[in-house]
């Protein structure tokens, strides 16, 4: 078996698709120091710029010193603390849903959620472009899985008709977290009353950015004005990206959140997160609802990225979030412009396969309200320079 893992590793190497851990010296901001250099780093998913705000280090201090560093047990047993629950109501008034539930991670929650509510008598609809881990939770809960074109309302409503599971849940991603588009979500939850089928919407990358204050992907589409479709939403975001902390939520009818609590096995069996790190995510909320400013710099810098990076040998796709990725092409072309940059000091990542379809390796340009308009025309001064060069 070593020898075999070797090989593949080996040819990984080969085929441009190794991959490796950098080391940073530092906080998340604009600016970091990893393997033991300094970038202008445009890798970071903290579209606010909080990870690093001296308002959420305290908050995260002065609850560890009343809540400790550890929860000790699962949320059943005795980890289920103050901050935690404070925060699953914070949320779930903020983002205008009955109920939330706290996960460890985006992945758990994804994973938990999806196999606790659907069976083998069910079917779950997927985009092809979907993250993984809501692929994971439809494979593991054996129900029938099915997956359409990348945002294809048509081919989605010819599978939703043929199906005769006995429950049917459309999971997708609301921005995806490779190409930055959003998915048409107002489309689908039309599909969910006239198929009698469910919406669960992964909102990792538009929770504290899309929709009035930061709301998110669900208040971007006004998915929730109708309150009779609006139970048929259910949301997950997590709190590592906009939010700037760890961790993720799911919010939707009351009936859902009770019965996750029950049956999801990622939440009944794990150890929920510090504290500590919940009484830091309240504050972050605060500061995502009164962030209406970070919002608008943020969407500045977006629009004047996509005005003023002109190639003609990589296309920057269509994107109106933070997430602008520049198509390349072969995994070779991707790494040597990410590396030329790093020459430069310029952190920004190349995106290859599976992760991508084979033959889009890309740089995945992730831009933050704490980048000045300075640092985006040094990436775009760069980018033209590599033109050139490479």
């Amino acid at each position: 078996m070593l020898a075999a893992l070797q090989q593949e590793l080996d040819q990984r190497v080969i085929d441009g698709l190794s991959r490796h851990r950098r080391l940073l010296d530092s906080p998340q901001a604009e600016h970091i120091i990893a393997n033991d250099k300094q970038y202008l780093s445009f890798c970071s998913n903290d579209y606010l710029g909080l990870a690093n705000r001296p308002e959420l280090i305290s908050a995260m201090q002065n609850a560890a010193q009343d809540s400790g560093v550890g929860s000790g047990a699962s949320n059943l047993i005795t980890g289920h603390h103050r901050y935690h629950d404070t925060l699953e109501k914070q949320l779930a008034k903020f983002v205008e849903m009955p109920a939330a539930l706290l996960f460890s991670t985006g992945y758990m929650a994804n994973i938990g959620v999806i196999s606790a509510l659907m069976g083998r008598n069910d079917a779950v609809f997927c985009d092809k472009l979907n993250h993984a881990c809501l692929n994971d939770g439809a494979i593991l809960s054996r129900a029938d899985f099915q997956r359409f074109a990348h945002n294809d309302v048509a081919t989605l409503e010819k599978l939703l008709k043929a199906s005769n599971a006995k429950n049917k849940l459309i999971a997708v991603d609301a921005v995806f977290s490779m190409d930055g588009d959003i998915a048409p979500l107002d489309k689908y939850l039309v599909l969910c009353k006239k198929y009698d089928s469910y919406l669960y919407l992964d909102d990792a990358h538009g929770f504290g950015v899309l929709g009035e204050h930061g709301k998110g992907s669900a208040s971007h589409f006004r998915l929730l004005k109708n309150k009779q479709l609006a139970k048929r939403v259910i949301m997950m975001a997590t709190l590592g990206k906009a939010a700037g902390v760890a961790g993720a939520f799911v919010a939707g009818e009351q009936v859902i959140i009770d019965y996750l609590i029950q049956k999801a096995r990622s939440y009944v069996y794990s150890t929920p997160a510090p504290p500590a790190l919940s009484a830091t995510l309240s504050a972050s909320v605060n500061l995502i609802e009164q962030g209406d400013m970070l919002r608008t710099h943020l969407f500045t810098l977006i629009n004047y990225l996509k005005s003023n990076l002109k190639t003609t040998k990589w296309q920057l796709m269509p994107s109106n979030t933070a997430v602008q990725p520049l198509i390349v092409g072969s995994n070779q072309a991707a790494l040597a412009l990410s590396e030329y940059l790093q020459t430069v000091g310029i952190l920004v990542p190349a995106i290859r396969p599976p992760t991508v379809p084979l033959g889009t390796a890309r740089l995945r340009i992730s831009l933050s309200a704490a980048h000045t308009l300075q640092n985006i025309e040094h990436l775009i001064h760069a980018i033209h320079q590599a033109e050139h060069i490479l």
